[in-house]
């Protein structure tokens, strides 16, 4: 079992972020994703990388349409076999989450929430209204609320944000936290990776935190096997095989490389490690976060 534990598919209608004027964003011009990509592009695209199973990550509908969202694709989950597994949006700012959670858990293949939580000094790089809403009191409530539904939640932070980034953890030792991109490594100097080191470090010494390897073009903006191994090896060292797992964020990454290209870059990250390594990494450690 190969899978692809992170990837979108959508519809322009429902994205307004795709739509009108190019406006910045975290990974540059995207006028190439201002139209539909629906489930049959993505496994055109995986042709031939041998993956057999994925999981949908939510892709920024209206907030209000977070149902609508996660009912679209178990839909498409059901007419063509893809995805395997859903992580949907939920509002997890809100004083009290569980009724939209109700909503969530009676939709088929959900199986975690995502609510980008990422702050950064770089206004294009920010999501949350602060770097200290992902340790924030309501924030806390609600993802530890997430343990009693069997759902994980996609921690996606950058590495200044380690301190509430660790409160929130800490405080939900129930709840499964999936850290999206390797945490982000966007500052490439000396300095910049060594606190990027440091704080995985942190993080990794938590057992409910699982490392995805994903996105890990997105500053770059172009596809550097030899930094996909980098922070491989890294994560690898810090989490272990069985707390690492690959996501294609596809096709974000499109914008500047092919699937077949990009997975081969993360195969090729595990030159010389175990075929366990291997098979975790690359398909069991999903397989078991994602109940696929």
């Amino acid at each position: 079992m190969i899978v692809d534990a992170h990837h979108h598919i959508w519809r322009r209608a429902d994205l307004p972020w795709l739509l009108g004027p190019t406006r910045p964003r975290i990974f540059g011009p995207y006028d190439g994703l201002k139209r539909d990509y629906l489930i049959a592009d993505f496994l055109a695209d995986l042709k031939g990388s041998g993956v057999t199973h994925s999981v949908y990550v939510q892709a920024n509908w209206a907030p209000n349409w977070f149902a609508d969202e996660a009912r679209w694709v178990a839909k498409v989950a059901d007419e063509s076999g893809w995805p395997h597994g859903q992580v949907a949006f939920c509002d997890m700012t809100q004083a009290d989450a569980r009724a939209d959670l109700d909503t969530l858990a009676a939709i088929p293949l959900v199986r975690g929430i995502r609510h980008q939580m990422h702050w950064h000094d770089n206004p294009l790089y920010r999501f949350a209204p602060n770097a200290d809403t992902v340790g924030s009191p309501a924030v806390i409530a609600n993802v530890a609320a997430l343990a009693d539904y069997g759902f994980v939640f996609e921690l996606q932070v950058f590495a200044g944000q380690i301190e509430p980034a660790l409160r929130l953890v800490e405080a939900c030792p129930r709840t499964t936290f999936v850290l999206q991109h390797a945490l982000m490594l966007e500052d490439l100097s000396e300095a910049g990776i060594a606190e990027w080191r440091t704080a995985l470090d942190r993080l990794a010494a938590q057992p409910n935190v699982f490392c995805k390897l994903s996105g890990l073009g997105t500053f770059q903006r172009k596809l550097d096997p030899a930094h996909i191994a980098m922070v491989t090896e890294t994560a690898l060292a810090a989490f272990g095989p069985d707390r690492c797992l690959f996501g294609s964020n596809y096709p974000i990454e499109r914008l500047w490389t092919g699937y077949g290209p990009l997975f081969d870059a993360h195969v090729s990250a595990l030159d010389g490690a175990a075929d366990t390594t291997k098979a975790a990494v690359l398909g069991t450690t999903a397989a078991t976060v994602y109940r696929i």
